[in-house]
């Protein structure tokens, strides 16, 4: 898979001053690498994060996913050093209106596993294959992974890629988010902790 490197800059953010790069992929999609610090020597803290326009933009309760990306900034900002790869793949690698086709057959009382099957598609649909060609970008094949998520660890790992540790990045539970959240630890295998 052939990254473009195609721009970057400085962001300043609440959580610190961050650098933005921004690398164009066969998809056709764009996906962003924010980085703190030298990512050099001792593994860096790195999340690999799926867009969620709902989470991450609109302050959506359906899911953790902003309380997650706002977790994951706060740990590298304190740490002085880290990175999240912002990956284009909406919706569990289903995109956004089928998302929000999956939300309304929650609203009829699916879970999100059951919702994504009535619709048609895998529980879960990402690849990890960009991550993957991001972190060799960045020269990193030593990690510390900020993730709940087996698949994911799996991935990363089967790739080469040594995650030195993994970070547990749980954040964001409440009453509308509580069977989305039992559902991915029961049948996705999320190591998330009971409320």
């Amino acid at each position: 898979m052939a990254l473009e490197h195609i721009a970057e800059s400085k962001l300043p953010t609440q959580f610190g001053e961050f650098r933005i790069s921004v690398y164009n992929a066969p998809d056709g999609k764009e996906h962003v690498v924010l980085s703190m610090g030298d990512l050099k020597g001792e593994p860096p803290l790195i999340r690999i994060h799926s867009e969620c326009l709902t989470g991450d933009a609109l302050f959506s309760l359906r899911c953790d996913c902003g309380a997650q990306l706002e977790a994951a900034l706060e740990k590298i900002s304190e740490a002085g050093r880290g990175a999240v790869l912002y990956l284009r793949q909406e919706g569990r690698g289903i995109g956004l209106g089928n998302k929000i086709r999956a939300y309304a057959l929650q609203d009829r009382g699916a879970d999100t596993v059951e919702a994504n099957h009535q619709l048609g598609f895998p529980a879960d649909a990402r690849e990890y294959g960009l991550a993957i060609e991001l972190l060799k970008c960045l020269d990193l094949c030593h990690i510390k992974l900020m993730t709940n998520n087996p698949r994911k660890f799996d991935a990363l790992k089967a790739a080469g890629i040594e995650v030195v540790e993994r970070v547990a990045l749980e954040s964001g539970r409440n009453p509308h988010n509580a069977k989305y959240l039992d559902a991915k630890r029961a049948k996705l295998g999320h190591w998330l902790t009971l409320p």
